[in-house]
């Protein structure tokens, strides 16, 4: 009989349903941590920026934050691992971030490998385009958000424009994602 490793690196890809050209990030992480710290990653490397409730859902379980204003049956995510929920490869997960907007993931874990101690965790080694900005109206907001900000005579241009210039430096690029920064922010 074969040992099993106490834990291992998981790779896992993470897409936002219902994107077109999708919006995605591989990420490496320890398969032992809690669910409430992989929230903390997922934001950072989608680029969100924690200010609404979040779950996980795998299969019929769900699993929250627990919240004295929202009573809930869903289970403490920071009573779980991620292993606890993806233990073979290409299973999947979803994370639902801001139930307003209703931002789904998808999760899939893509690899199981050998845990080295050296290893930085977590780290980001792919991604692509920028995360929509935050309480943009979920996918019909942002893509009317898209239309206005490419279109200099679209009645809601230069109110966008302006909108977005408060939450960013810079003009808002939907192509952009800093790989770099991403990864810095995740070591910090």
């Amino acid at each position: 009989m074969e040992a099993k490793s106490l834990r291992s690196i998981y790779q896992l890809k993470i897409t936002l349903k219902g994107m077109r050209p999708p919006i995605w990030r591989r990420i490496l992480m320890a398969s032992t941590t809690k669910l409430d710290d992989v929230h903390l990653i997922f934001q950072i490397v989608m680029g969100w920026t924690n200010s609404h409730m979040h779950e996980f859902i795998q299969g019929r379980d769900r699993y929250v934050e627990p919240d004295e204003e929202f009573p809930s049956d869903a289970k403490d995510e920071a009573q779980y691992r991620l292993d606890q929920l993806l233990e073979k490869e290409k299973e999947k997960l979803i994370y639902i971030y801001d139930f307003g907007d209703g931002w789904e993931h998808e999760v899939v874990l893509e690899k199981i490998l050998s845990f080295k101690t050296n290893a930085a965790l977590p780290i980001c080694i792919k991604g692509c385009r920028a995360c929509p900005p935050e309480d943009i109206g979920g996918i019909g907001g942002y893509m009317m958000f898209l239309e206005a900000i490419s279109d200099p005579t679209h009645p809601e241009h230069e109110d966008m424009l302006e909108w977005i210039a408060g939450d960013i430096e810079g003009p808002f690029d939907p192509e952009a994602f800093d790989l770099a920064e991403v990864n810095q922010l995740l070591q910090s």
